[in-house]
């Protein structure tokens, strides 16, 4: 099963996409804080990180940078997640690495889309 990273400091955001993920087939794992998703992927690099542009602790295009340097680094996609279109921010998060983008709110419809975007392919 394909295991994706969610990164949010928002529980409500967490628990939304844990739950559409799952429902598509997904093993779910949780980082409240930049430091936690860095330390998670030194661990077990998941197969994609959907990541808040504004994480507390480490900063999130930090994160992408870190992870770019972990050997495993090629397997795991990167999904940028904002409520704003910042078009600095996110053309700083594909320089650093990211895989995609997507704007929140999602739903299950914009974040299938998004994954099948990024390279991520559907569980089930």
């Amino acid at each position: 099963m394909k295991i994706i990273l969610v990164a949010d400091d928002a529980p409500v955001i967490r628990k939304v996409a844990r739950r559409l993920l799952q429902d598509m087939g997904f093993v779910v794992v949780e980082a409240e804080t930049g430091d936690e998703v860095v330390a998670f992927c030194r661990d077990n690099m998941p197969d994609a990180v959907l990541l808040d542009y504004d994480m507390p602790g480490m900063k999130s295009i930090d994160v992408i940078g870190e992870i770019a340097h972990m050997p495993d680094a090629g397997m795991c996609k990167i999904l940028y997640c904002t409520s704003e279109l910042l078009i600095s921010e996110m053309t700083r998060a594909k320089r650093a690495g990211a895989s995609g983008f997507m704007l929140k709110p999602f739903n299950r419809k914009i974040l299938s889309q998004k994954l099948a975007e990024t390279g991520i392919e559907l569980a089930a």
